[in-house]
This record gives C-alpha cells, structure tokens and sequence, in this order.
C-alpha cells in the first residue's frame, strides 16, 4: 500500500473542482472489502459516518470514478478521497515558535525537536508544528514530494531529537537520496520495558499498518510479509537496569514507528509508550511499591522513552561527513536516574 498527497495547486484528473487529500493503492493480495471499511483502516481518526457521507457526496473515486460506499476494493485499485477545498495540512500559517537549532548554513538546518512537537501538520494538529516554525522563521524552503516545506525525513510528535531541513531544491534532492540509499547515520536512545540479553542484535521484520488497530504498524512475517515493507533495526544495550533496559538503536531503513514496532514485536515495548502498550507495568513485582514507582517514572517521562539523539549525513555543498549528537532530554534522563537508583538498591 501507497500513500500519496498531491499538490493543491494541481486538481486531480476529471474534476476541475475537487482536491485530492488521500490516495491509497491497494495491496495486490488485497481481498474484496467495502471501500467505506477499506478507509476506516487507512485513514486516522476517520469515522464510518464521514466515510460514508462523503461518498453520498461523490467524494470517494475508484480508478478515477466515483463509488457508493458498498464498492468491494480488490488488488490494484487506486482510492481517492476528494474534496472541494485544498487540505488543511497546506494552509500554512508561519508562526513563530522558538527552534533549538543546532547547526545552520547555506545549505541545511540541524534542529532538535523537543517531544511533544509534531513534524508536520495532518489531520488534528494544524498549527505549532514543526513545520509552522520553520515557515516562520525561514523563507521559501523547498517542498518535499508531499508539499511539506524542508522536510527530509521524520520523527514522531512524542519523540525528541535530531531533524534535518533542506533550504534549497538541490539539498532536498541531495539528501533525500542519501536516505533512500541507507548512507545516513539515525541513532536514537531507548528505554525499553525488560531485560534484553543480547548485549546486540539485529531486528529484521515488514513494517506495515495493523489490520485491527489502525492507529498502530506491525511487523508482517511469511505469507504476509508482503503486506509490509522491509525494515531492519540494529540495537545494542547500553545499560541494564533490572525490570528495564536502555538500548542504542541504529536504522538502517526509516518506516512509521519502526523503532517502537520492532522492540514490541521482540518483547520491549518502550517504557510508557501509550500506543503500543508500554504506559502499562510489563516487567517487575507486584508490590504496590514498586507500582507508585512506575507510576512516579511515568510523570516525570509522560511520553514514550525514544530520543533521536545521533544523526549524521554527507553535506550536499562540500561533500564533508557531518554528525551531529544531542543530550539525552530532562524528562528521559530524569526517569533513568530513577530506574538506576531503584535497581541499585531494590534488585540484587
């Protein structure tokens, strides 16, 4: 499965009047299934309601025709969701928001995203993005192939670190390349729920969207492998701390929440990670104790525990290897402290 988003400026074949915000081709192997289902499992925060009104109102089209919502979807099909006015996510407003930059010039911006701070805006979040900073505070930085200004790649809004932006069309296409072909350096921290007792290894495993939550990836393994895309994650332990551990992840490819599908699909979640499970007690005693402990853990890191504290690249202008790394954030040094005052003291 594809997912596109087109430029506003450009209406989509067929219809002068109608913008495209979603566009899915659905999977080869993909089984007939109502396009009104089809959708609730692609699209976020999407009701069945919405769905289906949207259809009464032609806004659904199939190979470039409208559809009823009962349409079966079957391999190959091209969806599209279509509307009058542009999406939200391109009306833009700079705002001025402040910017840890790290490193700038000419050519690209380094800054460190603190969590909390979604990339770009999308359905839900309009506004104190990423992307609305950097509208602000830089002129005419270069669309990507999704209309999004500056932006390389990506991470998610409850995980800080290290971002690239490109300023020019010529570093865009430069670094863009440099990411497909795996010759970037990604390394983020991680506190993971259990005991890894590899000191390292490797996860390999498709990444692609769960068939029952769509809020979440999974990993798709042997006949359904298909369903995903290849992914490949390096970790090794940095620090053993009893119920807990704290791992150097390395990526070798960038799918959504790579890092937190791939440690739960070996059995560590990330420590407090809400989606995937992980603000839950999944390692440890059941002493209420130790529960006060965990749940004092949880406030002073009210977010899942991944920093993308390393990132390194070939400058696009001078050909030098960069790399930038950043400190591991308060919040996430702050429960560390905590797990290694509680294992030091409680675990033999």
């Amino acid at each position: 499965m594809t997912e596109e988003t087109t430029n506003p400026e450009q209406e989509p074949s067929g219809n002068d009047e109608l913008f495209e915000h979603y566009r899915f081709v659905a999977d080869k192997g993909q089984q007939p299934l109502r396009v009104d289902k089809y959708l609730m499992n692609k699209i976020e925060n999407a009701t069945r309601n919405k769905i289906q009104q949207a259809a009464k109102e032609g806004n659904i089209h199939v190979n470039d025709s409208p559809v009823k919502q009962n349409y079966k979807v079957k391999g190959g099909d091209v969806v599209q969701v279509l509307f009058e006015h542009p999406p939200y996510e391109f009306l833009l407003t700079p705002e001025d928001i402040p910017l840890d930059i790290v490193f700038e010039d000419e050519a690209v911006v380094v800054v460190n995203k603190p969590a909390g701070m979604v990339v770009h805006p999308g359905h839900g979040n309009y506004s104190g993005t990423l992307i609305n900073a950097l509208t602000f505070h830089f002129d005419n930085l270069p669309n990507n192939s999704s209309n999004r200004p500056g932006l390389v790649h990506r991470i998610d809004k409850d995980t800080s670190g290290l971002l690239v932006i490109a300023k020019t069309e010529e570093v865009m296409t430069n670094l863009s390349k440099q990411f497909f072909n795996k010759t970037t350096e990604r390394e983020y921290v991680a506190l993971v729920w259990g005991n890894v007792e590899e000191d390292e290894g490797t996860i390999e495993g498709n990444i692609g969207r769960h068939p029952k939550n769509r809020l979440q990836n999974t990993v798709f393994e042997g006949d359904d492998a298909e369903k995903g895309k290849p992914a490949v994650t390096h970790f090794k332990v940095l620090e053993r701390l009893g119920y807990v551990t704290l791992l150097s992840c390395r990526l070798e490819t960038g799918r959504t929440h790579q890092i937190r599908v791939h440690l739960k699909h070996i059995g560590h979640t990330l420590f407090n990670d809400e989606r995937y499970g992980g603000d839950s007690i999944l390692k440890g005693t059941h002493f209420s104790k130790y529960k006060q402990f965990v749940e004092n853990c949880f406030k002073v890191l009210p977010r899942q525990a991944l920093h993308a504290r390393t990132l390194g690249f070939v400058h696009p202008f001078s050909g030098e290897q960069m790399r930038f790394e950043t400190p591991i954030p308060e919040d996430m040094e702050l429960c560390l402290e905590k797990w290694r005052n509680y294992s030091k003291h409680v675990i033999e």
